[in-house]
C-alpha cells in the first residue's frame, strides 16, 4: 500500500469542500488504487494546520494562526498540493508562489485558481517538465464541464480546428434572466447578488475576464498555444441594452457570452464576446448556471458537452478527478517497478 500526503493551500469555500470530499473518498482511493491518501495540511492566508499523520474533518472547522505560504507546504511533507486560493490573473498571486515551490520540489500539483496559470503558465509547465512533477488543472478550466479532458483524452490525436465555450455560469445566468424576464443588466445583477448567484464584485465575470482566463488555459495547456491576455479581444455583457434584448427575441435567437478559439493561417487566435444562436442550436438550450463547450476537430468532427454542478462542490470534484489521475499514474509506475524487480 502506498501512502500519499496531500496539502491544500487556500481554505475558502472551494478549499473546504475539497477537503471534505477528499476525506469522504479515502476508502475509494484505498480500494481502487491501493493508496492511503492523507490530508496532512491546510492553510489560508493567515492560518493553517499540519498533522503528518493526517487530519480529520472535525479539526478543520477553525484553523489556528500559523505559518502559511510555500514554507508551510514544505514543512507538511506533502506529496501532492491542491492549490485552491483566490485568483488574480494580473499578478498570478497568491497561488503562484505555492505552485512554483511545489513543482520545483517535484510535488505533484493540482491547481484550482486560474491566476497563476494565466500569468505564468509557460513557466510553470517548464518547471514541471524539469522536476517531473505532474501539473493538473481541471478545476481551473471550467470545473465540472470537461474541457482539458476532452482535448487530452477523448479527442487525442485530432487537430482541433475550432472551440466555442459558454464558460462562465454567472453571465449565462444573467443573460438568461434578462431575456426571459425582460430585465436590464443592472436589475438582473442586483437580483442575482441578493440570491447569491453573483459575486459582490462581479466585474471579472461580467466584463469577460473569467471566460478569457479559462479560454487561455484551454488554449495554452490543452492546445499547446502560447497566448497571453494581450492577444485576446475581450468583451463582456455591459453593452447589452433593452433594444438588443428585444431584437434578439424578435429574431428568434439567444445571446451567450462565448469564448472562441479558431485558426487563422494555421495559428490559434482567441476572443471573448456575445454571440447569438438560433433556438435549434444546443447552446441556446444552455440555461441558468450551466456551461457548455463545442470542439470541432479534423477527423472526429464536432463534440459538444454541457455540464452543471452545484458550487463549490463541483469545482472540488473536478480537482479530485485530477487527484485520481495522479493516483492512477503513480500506481502504474509502482506496478511497473514491482514487475521489473521481480
Amino acid at each position: 500500500m502506498l501512502t500519499y500526503k496531500v496539502a491544500i493551500a487556500g481554505f475558502g469555500g472551494v478549499g473546504r469542500a475539497t477537503a471534505d470530499l477528499l476525506l469522504a473518498r479515502r476508502p475509494c482511493y484505498l480500494q481502487t488504487y491501493g493508496a492511503d491518501v492523507r490530508l496532512v495540511a491546510v492553510c489560508g492566508s493567515r492560518s493553517g494546520l499540519i498533522d503528518t499523520e493526517g487530519l480529520e474533518a472535525d479539526r478543520l472547522s477553525a484553523l489556528p494562526p500559523a505559518l502559511t505560504g510555500p514554507d508551510f507546504i514544505v514543512a507538511s511533507g506533502a506529496d501532492i498540493l491542491i492549490e485552491a486560493g483566490p485568483t488574480d490573473f494580473r499578478t498570478g498571486g497568491p497561488g503562484l508562489s505555492y505552485i512554483r515551490a511545489a513543482l520545483a520540489a517535484g510535488t505533484d500539483t493540482i491547481v484550482i485558481s486560474k491566476g497563476a496559470l494565466v500569468h505564468s503558465g509557460n513557466e510553470l509547465r517548464q518547471i514541471a517538465m524539469t522536476s517531473g512533477a505532474m501539473l493538473k488543472l481541471s478545476g481551473a478550466a471550467a470545473a465540472a464541464l470537461p474541457t482539458i479532458d476532452l482535448v487530452e483524452h477523448s479527442l487525442k490525436g485530432c487537430e482541433v480546428l475550432e472551440v466555442e465555450g459558454i464558460l462562465n455560469a454567472t453571465t449565462n445566468y444573467l443573460l438568461d434572466v434578462m431575456m426571459t424576464n425582460g430585465l436590464d443588466l443592472e436589475t438582473a445583477l442586483r437580483d442575482a447578488q441578493r440570491g447569491g448567484f453573483a459575486e459582490a464584485d462581479p466585474r471579472n465575470d461580467t466584463e469577460g475576464w473569467d471566460t478569457a482566463c479559462k479560454l487561455l488555459i484551454l488554449a495554452n495547456f490543452g492546445l499547446d498555444a502560447d497566448l497571453t491576455m494581450n492577444d485576446l479581444i475581450v468583451e463582456g455583457i455591459h453593452s447589452v441594452t433593452p433594444a438588443h434584448l428585444k431584437a434578439w427575441q424578435q429574431g428568434g435567437v439567444v445571446p451567450k457570452l462565448v469564448g472562441r478559439i479558431g485558426r487563422i493561417d494555421g495559428l490559434l487566435s482567441a476572443s471573448v464576446g456575445i454571440r447569438t444562436y438560433p433556438l435549434s442550436h444546443p447552446f441556446a438550450l444552455v440555461r441558468g448556471k450551466d456551461k457548455a463547450i463545442r470542439i470541432v476537430t479534423d477527423v472526429m468532427g464536432e463534440t459538444i458537452a454541457i455540464g452543471a454542478g452545484k458550487e463549490p462542490l463541483a469545482t472540488a470534484a473536478a480537482a479530485l478527478k485530477d487527484l485520481e489521475h495522479i493516483l492512477a499514474a503513480r500506481a502504474a509506475v509502482s506496478r511497473s517497478i514491482q514487475r521489473t524487480s521481480s
